[in-house]
């Protein structure tokens, strides 16, 4: 259960049609987390620009910016935010048995060497203390520029204020990442945890 309640979207104002505009529009909801952080409008708002600066800009693929996410929070123990990036992974185009697979990018024939970098780099990156060595980045530079590595990386530090927000909060996820992540991801032991669900 929450530490603290989302606001109800009928008090929010002006703030209501940014979420609608920035989240209902896009993705179907608003989640839970930015409705709780909408105590502050001003942090919320600029949260969803870093949000949508770092989705929609540069070169890196955005499936693969939430392939990263969900990996680097899977590290970090966050199950909303691993349930957000497994179906975000499926809205920006990577197939349903590749979000399954993702625990097992190492072997998986779904993943190919590039993938397969950035992965290790956001699983190493995703831990406390920070596992990164400059063997990651030799590797990296194998398959990416420097501002594709820049982009990699400002998505796992955008998770790590993610992660820490949503599992300090125990955010309840949503009905629709809920049913997506108990469809895909179950069989390989995820669950709810402290998130519960909204459903």
């Amino acid at each position: 259960m929450a530490r603290l309640d989302p606001l109800d979207r009928a008090t929010l104002g002006p703030l209501d049609d940014h979420f609608r505009a920035r989240y209902d529009e896009t993705i179907g909801f608003t989640p839970n987390s930015l409705l709780t952080m909408a105590r502050r409008p001003q942090i919320v708002t600029a949260l969803g620009d870093l949000i949508t600066t770092i989705w929609r800009t540069g070169t890196v693929p955005p499936g693969l910016k939430a392939l990263v996410a969900l990996v680097s929070s899977t590290s970090a123990g966050c199950r909303y935010c691993q349930a957000h990036e497994a179906v975000d992974a499926r809205a920006h185009g990577v197939p349903d048995e590749k979000v399954t697979a993702v625990w097992s990018f190492e072997t998986s024939p779904l993943y190919n060497d590039a993938e397969r970098a950035a992965l290790r780099f956001a699983r190493d990156a995703g831990l406390v203390p920070n596992a990164v060595t400059t063997g990651h980045f030799t590797e990296l530079r194998e398959h990416f520029d420097e501002g594709e590595i820049v982009e990699l990386l400002a998505t796992i530090g955008l998770f790590g204020f993610l992660n820490r927000w949503n599992d300090s909060v125990a955010t309840d996820l949503e009905p629709e990442p809920s049913g997506y992540v108990a469809a895909r991801l179950a069989q390989a032991g995820w669950t709810h945890g402290k998130h519960g669900s909204a459903a």
